[in-house]
């Protein structure tokens, strides 16, 4: 059992050490110094095993969080990492880029600092690789049926793996170059270096799991050939389109996506050629949009040797700490300094942006903003507070709206709800026959751990639409939601 006073003896956390600053933006590589594990172990014995754990509820893939926590306080890494990888297949993947609603949920967290969850989880991981623990596991059979899964994010990955370990043939469709979806094109490498991505696909494919990179669903294979040649299609195309923003001036050259510039520097990253990439060199560049996309922008704009960067954010700044409204165990919206917003630039909140002001190339040379007020329960701009910010680059990182709907629609002829998002019943199932979708595409705009949980959930669906029955864990619904949150 835990350490049964581990949480009295130790009342702070711990975690590892940035790199400094002026070193850290000379290259790409993650920004943690590398851990102590004396530390790790002091804060995995913090974990006070409870009674009801809350944390298996914050986290939607159900991690055995006491039990790993307990197995490193212990020093017992490969039994900790069995124990990690019962419930989530990618921890390498959500130990770096989760917001770890387990932390928030954490009882410690009520009246001490929460257990470090999210560092002890990507320890364990690191070790397992580093160690050999971490092997294939190749189905005992084949059942003889077929599986496309249609995008590598981690709930196609997720998908992809576990229907491949229950003995069927998956094939995982992916249209850019690279297997990983926006977890290889969307995160830039000071987040996640892409090697954990290539480690991970290794051990699929020793598995069986199948990658067809550079094949575009849609065009160059219709979805009715897909669903002709396979048993059974899962969706998991992610939620691609960008929220745009409709004020005079969107039009102007410099004005870009934010995921459009992420891409083109992970590509250029990576060594690939990226004909006409956007930069920040040498530009005053401007986010709007004050979430992890804008973050990452700010991180790989410094990188790139920006003039200056802008971040604004049209809401209020959050408060440093869980506030009365947002009570434990619900995730608070609390102010963050992530490792980019370290690295320099201005946070603006209640910005609004009202125009994009242009010079006479049409090339954004500014933008008119104001502040942000109340009215009618609407955010609107406050009249009498309109101020220009210089900006060569202004990058738009609002949000996604949901998946690209064409194709699907007319090749494929699923049905999509109101709100944009692919209609699936209680069982992941699409409206066509032996199609089944997960991740963003059917939720809509979401974290890595409920994606890998519907990637988890879908696959055991397709399993038992295939064989009859299944085995495989189902650790979320399709209209599940996270503790403190309302449907829709």
């Amino acid at each position: 059992m835990a350490d049964a006073k581990g949480f009295m003896k130790v009342t702070e956390r711990e975690l590892p050490a940035r790199r400094p600053v002026p070193v850290r933006i000379m290259d790409w590589n993650e920004v943690y110094e590398p851990g102590d594990g004396a530390v790790l172990r002091r804060q995995a014995g913090r974990c006070m095993d409870c009674g009801i754990p809350f944390c298996h509820q914050g986290c939607p893939l159900g991690n055995l969080i006491p039990e790993w926590n307990d197995l490193t306080r212990r020093g017992e890494g490969r039994e900790a990492s069995e124990r990690l990888h019962a419930t989530n297949n990618f921890p390498e993947f959500t130990g770096r880029l989760c917001p770890a609603p387990c932390e928030s949920s954490c009882v410690l967290g009520i009246n001490q600092p929460a257990v470090t969850i999210k560092q002890i989880e990507v320890s364990i991981v690191d070790q397992a690789f580093a160690s050999g623990w971490i092997e294939a596991e190749p189905p005992g059979r084949l059942t003889g049926k077929t599986v496309a899964v249609v995008g590598s994010g981690p709930a196609g990955l997720a998908a992809a793996q576990q229907l491949t370990r229950a003995g069927h043939t998956v094939a995982v469709f992916e249209r850019d170059e690279r297997i990983g979806g926006l977890l290889r094109y969307g995160i830039p490498d000071f987040k996640m270096e892409k090697h954990h991505i290539d480690a991970r696909m290794r051990q699929m494919r020793e598995e069986g799991t199948r990658f067809r990179a550079g094949v575009h669903i849609g065009v160059d294979v219709t979805w009715e050939e897909l669903r002709t040649r396979y048993d059974a299609v899962v969706v998991a195309t992610g939620a691609t389109v960008p929220r745009d923003i409709a004020i005079p001036g969107r039009d102007l050259g410099g004005v870009e996506f934010a995921m459009d510039y992420l891409v083109a520097s992970n590509k250029a990253v990576a060594g690939d050629d990226v004909p006409d990439q956007v930069t920040a060199a040498g530009k005053h560049v401007v986010v709007i949009g004050g979430g992890d996309t804008g973050a990452d922008c700010i991180g790989t704009a410094h990188r790139q040797g920006a003039l200056s960067v802008t971040n604004l954010a049209i809401g209020t700044q959050p408060a440093a700490s869980r506030t009365d409204a947002q009570p434990w165990p619900t995730t608070p919206t609390i102010f963050e300094v992530q490792s980019a917003h370290e690295e320099g630039g201005e946070r603006v909140y209640l910005a609004s942006t009202v125009e994009f002001l242009g010079d006479d190339q049409g090339r954004v040379r500014a933008l008119r903003v104001a502040e942000t007020e109340y009215v009618d329960g609407r955010r609107v701009p406050k009249g009498g507070t309109e101020r220009e910010i210089p900006a060569d680059l202004v990058l738009i990182a609002m949000g996604f709206t949901g998946p690209e709907r064409h194709s699907l629609e007319t090749q494929l002829g699923v049905r999509f709800t109101s709100g944009g998002l692919i209609e699936r019943d209680d069982h992941y199932a699409a409206t066509e026959p032996s199609v089944y979708a997960a991740g963003d595409a059917g939720r809509g705009q979401s974290l890595i751990v409920w994606a890998i949980a519907e990637g988890r959930a879908a696959a055991a669906r397709v399993d038992a639409f295939l064989m009859g029955e299944s085995a495989l864990p189902v650790p979320v619904g399709p209209r599940d939601i996270a503790i403190g949150l309302h449907p829709a």
